[in-house]
């Protein structure tokens, strides 16, 4: 049963070009963007305020192209993509995104890195990338000059995206390293660069960026992603919010509603690339950058600058649920809805957050860096808590069963499969990887899901897992999300992860490790916290759930900066502590 995007979705308006830079369809009004001359500043910083208009950043992107074909000696006509390759290892700025442009006006490729990798991961990167140069900032740039030497990069060829003050720490960049606003300011003097000559088809097959997915285990993987696929999933978003965004327009005006967002994530991941940096500024919003989550810095830009709508993870969506007296302190009164996304949201943390403030709209999504990006999204009048909404215009989706048949029925659980224009090219340099995932047009997600009718009606996607973190007690199988959603209703507990330990009767039972609420007692014993959280699991859940494999208690949650679970992590932990214990006699 091919499962496909509600009625009451918009088609898309137009077949999603294929033969032009996402930079041509992000800065030229005649392929649908909001007006420039009438959209907010795309990009605002957060903690200085600086920003560009729309207008603005066309130039700038423009005055950049010039200025990077100088410097590097990129053509646009001249070489393959694969010769024009940069890294971005940075934190957000609000030129990011122009240079990414600017090199896809060049017929190149911007591969963004985790901003909190460690040298090794980003010399794995930059090599596996074949990155020519590499753009970093004032607090990165120890580690990015360590890594850029090690994968070939000369100094003369790492460059600054700068940073406010407050970001900064009161470093100074050396004088010898270029910023992107010197490069701009030369291109401003230089004559333009030749236009683009692509044949027809040569969006849809040229990569645009090379974002990493990390997986579930070993080195990321590149992931390469065309033009058109990032141009289609903007397109998509726009189409399946279309019906929410009239319902915001002013009687009488010729424009469509416009608001402000919040640009926390990273924007090295495939979520704020597309979703905030591409989709939000496409229809005219203005996106306020943060460069890392700090509660109280989140919440005083919210309130100073009357922010709309919260791009979140689940991690900092539980923080918000447990610090409402910190809330409390800030007028977010301008707040209308949260999307979360990344990793899932339980459903016990939305109904908590929705109780603190009914009016908000909690929405979440779902997709990945191979879709580049979202497939489902709540439909704003059509919330559930726990699913992942609707599919968007465009899509077609299947389950299919552990054995390869495809389900045909709802409620029944088993691997979600899509077809989208958005779906990428493939993985660079691994076949194994690409015949694994990507199977007759369509593209195997990995992760557990089931169709579930909503309360009006509506097929919603809810994900279970992923396939590959299921625990299989006795045959049964069980969801760590899902027990951690009602492991994180405990009062003792702020945060917490499940993960498969080995048992000789069942094969694998659930273990918990958890973060202690700040509301408990130094005097509070924690096998009697322990018992409490179990028995607590054993009140609500069958029998081969229940957390036979203990409870242990840690600091912090290992996490990405998206906010998925780093399980592996505490396997390897779990792994060595009962090596060090040896057998059981």
């Amino acid at each position: 049963m091919v499962f496909t995007a509600p009625s009451w979705v918009p088609k898309l308006p137009f077949d999603p070009p294929d033969s032009i830079p996402i930079s041509e369809f992000m800065l030229n009004e005649d392929y649908g963007r909001h007006p420039l001359h009438h959209a907010r500043p795309p990009f605002t910083c957060g903690l200085s305020g600086a920003e560009y208009s729309a207008l603005e950043v066309r130039d700038r992107v423009e005055s950049l192209t010039r200025g990077l074909s100088k410097e590097l000696g990129w053509h646009p006509n001249k070489g393959t993509e694969w010769d024009k390759v940069i890294g971005v290892f940075s934190l957000n700025t609000i030129d990011t995104l122009t240079l990414s442009w600017a090199v896809h006006s060049l017929s190149g490729i911007s591969s963004p890195a985790n901003a909190a990798y460690g040298r090794a991961e980003l010399v794995h990167q930059l090599k596996s990338s074949g990155s020519k140069a590499l753009f970093t900032c004032t607090p990165l740039l120890s580690l990015a000059l360590e890594a850029a030497a090690e994968s070939g990069i000369p100094r003369n060829r790492v460059y600054l995206l700068e940073l406010p003050k407050e970001a900064t720490g009161g470093l100074s960049p050396p004088s010898d390293i270029k910023t992107v606003d010197q490069l701009i300011d030369d291109g401003a003097k230089l004559p333009p660069v030749e236009k683009l000559k692509w044949t027809k088809g040569q969006g849809a097959r040229q990569t645009a960026f090379l974002c990493y997915s990390s997986g579930t285990s070993g080195l990321p993987k590149g992931v390469m992603i065309s033009h058109r696929n990032v141009i289609s999933n903007v397109l998509q978003i726009a189409t399946f919010e279309k019906p929410y965004r009239d319902s915001r327009r002013e009687p009488g005006s010729k424009y469509t509603y416009t608001e402000i967002a919040l640009g926390l994530l990273p924007q090295s991941h495939i979520y704020a690339l597309v979703v905030i940096c591409h989709a939000t500024t496409w229809r005219g919003d203005q996106v306020i950058n943060l460069p890392k989550f700090e509660i109280a810095q989140f919440l005083t830009a919210i309130q100073r600058y009357n922010i709309n709508t919260l791009f979140l993870v689940p991690p900092i969506i539980i923080a918000m649920a447990k610090n409402k007296p910190v809330l409390d302190k800030f007028d977010l009164r301008s707040v209308g809805q949260i999307f979360t996304g990344a990793a899932p949201l339980g459903g016990e943390t939305a109904d908590e957050l929705q109780k603190q403030y009914p009016a908000w709209k909690i929405r979440q999504g779902y997709g990945l860096t191979e879709t580049s990006t979202v497939i489902c999204s709540t439909p704003v009048d059509d919330i559930w808590f726990g699913s992942s909404g609707s599919l968007l215009p465009a899509v077609e989706a299947k389950i299919v069963s552990i054995e390869g048949n495809e389900i045909t029925g709802y409620d029944q659980p088993g691997e979600l499969v899509v077809k989208s224009p958005s779906v990428v090219l493939g993985y660079l340099n691994n076949e194994k990887a690409n015949k694994e995932t990507f199977q007759d047009g369509w593209m195997r997600t990995g992760d557990e899901a089931v169709v579930k009718k909503g309360p009006k009606g509506t097929e919603h996607i809810w994900i279970v897992d992923r396939i590959k973190e299921l625990i299989k007690v006795k045959g049964l199988q069980v969801a760590p999300a899902e027990l951690e959603a009602h492991i994180l209703t405990h009062p003792a507990v702020a945060d917490c992860t499940v993960i498969p330990v080995p048992d000789d009767k069942a094969g694998e039972v659930p273990k918990a490790y958890v973060v202690k609420s700040a509301s408990v007692g130094l005097e509070e014993g924690e096998r009697m916290l322990a018992r409490s959280i179990q028995k607590h699991v054993e009140e609500h859940k069958a029998r081969h759930k229940w957390l036979k494999g203990g409870v242990e208690f840690i600091d912090v949650i290992p996490k990405s900066p998206s906010g998925k679970i780093l399980r592996r992590m505490l396997r390897d932990k779990d792994r060595e502590q009962r090596r060090q214990k040896g057998p059981r006699l």
